[in-house]
């Protein structure tokens, strides 16, 4: 087992890029209102386990269940769409009878909002290109920055201030109604084809 730095480092930035948990910062707080509190640890481990375990049996596991990763990919670009439409239109169309924080940190935190479907296919088109422990890594370094990030989103929204998140949470919600629809349009081609 040799690391590649440039291999982990392209693979983190390509993880980093999709799972986008910067722009999500919008979405966590507004989880965190909701919940009331946000099991940061366990939300980031749930979603790395989630992204390696995918990473292993991800496509065998869609094949067995008669499912291909194009599929997975348009059904998880409509749950995008249904998060980035309760941001934009300022609406709620999840709602978690219960509220509590665990079910908030795995759903829709850790899946499918971190380890969604594009940083899982992303994963599988990743592993046809590098090394798996180069991915392992990379993997890991993306759950330790989604930990901070999830960690500090309270100061993040003291900084930034109640009308900076409404905006950010505004901006945010068009990309991610533009990335769900670029998913589903480049995905639904695939299928159609």
């Amino acid at each position: 087992m040799e690391l590649n730095f440039k291999e982990i480092f392209t693979a983190f930035m390509v993880l980093f890029a999709v799972i986008d948990i910067i722009g999500s910062i919008p979405i966590i707080i507004d989880l965190k209102k909701k919940a009331g509190h946000i099991e940061s640890r366990k939300a980031s481990i749930i979603a790395g386990v989630i992204m390696v375990i995918f990473l292993f049996v991800g496509k065998s596991l869609l094949n067995l269940i008669g499912i291909d990763v194009n599929s997975f990919a348009v059904a998880g670009a409509f749950v995008i769409f249904f998060i980035a439409l309760e941001m934009v239109l300022g609406i709620t169309l999840y709602k978690d009878d219960e509220g509590d924080s665990m079910t908030t940190s795995v759903f829709p935190l850790a899946f499918p909002l971190m380890a969604g479907p594009g940083s899982l296919t992303t994963l599988l088109s990743l592993r046809a290109e590098f090394a798996i422990e180069n991915i392992i890594v990379a993997v890991i370094c993306n759950v330790i920055v989604i930990y901070i990030v999830l960690k500090t989103s309270s100061k993040i929204e003291k900084m930034i201030g109640a009308n900076g998140i409404k905006i950010i949470r505004k901006v945010f919600g068009v990309i991610l109604l533009a990335i769900a629809v670029k998913l589903f349009a480049h995905n639904i081609k695939e299928l159609l084809a």
